[in-house]
């Protein structure tokens, strides 16, 4: 049935109520009339008691209870009826959510008794086949049902956000931990590869293979470069980055004093990496080439 033909039932009730407590109400008043004016004819009442029941008095004793309007018991069952709707699809949908959800709430039962409420409800509903005077205790049930079910679905929403945050926070921190133990682990990885590559340049022929790399990529030596090169500092320090002369020179291109070395890099005395660009750049800067250089050492014993 439409709300407005809710509404009109209710008024054609209401008349058909009213009209009939107006007729029997009137058939009352004329027999109280009578029978009162008949008791009361022999009696002369004084006109003190006579004056208490005047014109204002009577209208105020008729303003002290009010009943409500039609339209006000209507509107009343419809605010009550579509609240009442309201908190059952929201008892629904949280019901939905946790169990979507699937966490575990502080409140433990996550349920909500919705039974006296759906009742109250379809009572409302129907209300349009009962007596309109029974209508304002049905809006008050239902208002009351729905109040009860909003306060615990209000409870669940609110444990429910607190396991969702809850859940949340562990997994980042979850995140978080995951991360920093890949970050550890790639940097044990690093260190272990910078390692092996320390330990491999810091052998004659590992310290040649670097050399031979860095020179064409750095400054486009070939072959017969790196040639001379190879002849130059076997000759100073047969490769060995840890080769050290009573005159202070240091490591495989024997920087005199090894501390120039620093320039390219703090581990100058370990690395043989850093030893080899600093004597190249030397090469560049002093000779040109290291054939150059090489040239130069063989004609004066030094370079």
């Amino acid at each position: 049935m439409l709300r407005s033909d809710l509404k009109l039932t209710h008024v054609r009730r209401a008349r058909r109520t009213l009209a009939t407590a107006a007729t029997c109400a009137g058939v009352a008043l004329g027999i109280v009339t009578l029978t009162g004016v008949a008791a009361a004819a022999p009696v002369s009442l004084p006109d003190a008691a006579a004056s208490s029941f005047s014109a204002p008095a009577f209208r105020a004793a008729q303003s002290v209870v009010t009943a409500p309007t039609l339209e006000g018991v209507v509107g009343d069952a419809d605010a009550a009826l579509t609240r009442a709707q309201t908190t059952l699809k929201d008892a629904a949908t949280v019901e939905s959510d946790i169990q979507a959800a699937g966490l575990p709430l502080a409140v433990g039962d996550a349920s909500v008794d919705t039974a006296a409420l759906q009742t109250a409800t379809d009572r409302l509903s129907s209300s349009d086949l009962l007596p309109v005077v029974l209508v304002p205790a049905l809006s008050q049930n239902a208002s009351t049902e729905a109040q009860r079910v909003a306060e615990r679905v209000a409870v669940l929403r609110g444990s429910l956000n607190d396991a969702v945050a809850a859940k949340a926070a562990a997994d980042a921190a979850a995140e978080a931990q995951r991360q920093a133990e890949a970050a550890a682990a790639a940097e044990a990885q690093r260190q272990k590869e910078a390692a092996e590559a320390l330990a491999r340049v810091n052998t004659p022929e590992g310290a040649k293979e670097f050399a031979q790399s860095y020179a064409a990529d750095q400054y486009g030596w070939g072959s017969d470069q790196f040639s001379c090169l190879v002849s130059l500092w076997t000759k100073e320090s047969g490769w060995n980055y840890q080769a050290y002369n009573p005159s202070g020179a240091t490591g495989i291109p024997q920087s005199l004093p090894g501390s120039k070395m620093a320039t390219f890099g703090d581990d100058w005395q370990t690395n043989a990496a850093t030893q080899i660009k600093w004597g190249l750049d030397y090469i560049s800067r002093g000779y040109g080439t290291p054939c150059s250089a090489w040239s130069h050492s063989q004609a004066t014993d030094w370079y």
